[in-house]
């Protein structure tokens, strides 16, 4: 697997997400789920990258 998405040349977009998982978040994963769905029904879409850390902060970018 390839660290990052396999993108065109510019221009194109970015979304950027950033959260802070908390200790108790019932819903989350699906939530999160959803929102990556729904991201790649977007017109344009190219792909996904998110990371979390061990305390929970995490960011998704969404080109």
């Amino acid at each position: 697997m390839a660290m990052f998405a396999a993108t065109p040349q510019p221009p194109y977009y970015a979304v950027i997400f950033t959260s802070q998982l908390a200790d108790h978040a019932p819903g989350y994963d699906e939530l999160a789920r959803r929102m990556l769905e729904l991201a790649a029904q977007q017109p344009g879409y190219l792909g996904v990258e998110s990371v979390r850390d061990a305390s929970g902060a995490g960011i998704t970018v969404s080109y």
